[in-house]
């Protein structure tokens, strides 16, 4: 076979599942996590957006539900790209996630956009229940070559 791009992709999945302390301090670690099993495995998902996306589901997981059960993150590489799973002990789905309210977030509020970004940055996003509580993820494609930057 002729061509470099062919084997560009992972052959074969792999997948993680860390718990994360229900504190602030689980959004860089969750960062990083992505950020190295992204790069370790050479995957062609976009790593940047992966690891923005990921601190969105990790802190709102944290500000979100209540106590200090650890909640978990899953993530999945494939060779059509990467799922990021955020398990937290809330049954309740996430508020704004598949579902837009009316309106644009205001300007000059903190909150109110990362459900946004998640929406607009990810190939697909959701959430289900679990037998602890629930689990919010999202989807990216693999990014091909000639788009990456060099």
């Amino acid at each position: 076979m002729n061509g470099t791009a062919l084997q560009e992709r992972p052959s074969a999945s792999a997948s993680w599942r860390i718990a994360l302390p229900h504190s602030a301090a689980a959004v860089p670690v969750a960062r990083a996590l992505v950020r190295t099993a992204l790069a370790d495995l050479e995957h062609g998902a976009d790593c940047d957006t992966a690891e923005l996306l990921t601190a969105e589901l990790v802190a709102n997981a944290v500000e979100h539900t209540a106590g200090d059960s650890p909640i978990e993150l899953v993530v999945e590489l494939l060779p059509s790209g990467c799922q990021v799973e955020v398990h937290d002990p809330d049954p309740a789905p996430p508020g704004d996630l598949t579902r837009p309210r009316g309106g644009e977030p205001d300007p000059w509020q903190e909150h109110g956009r990362g459900l946004l970004l998640i929406r607009a940055l990810s190939s697909s996003c959701g959430h289900r229940p679990t037998e602890s509580g629930k689990a919010v993820w999202f989807r990216l494609p693999v990014v091909p070559p000639q788009w990456r930057p060099a």
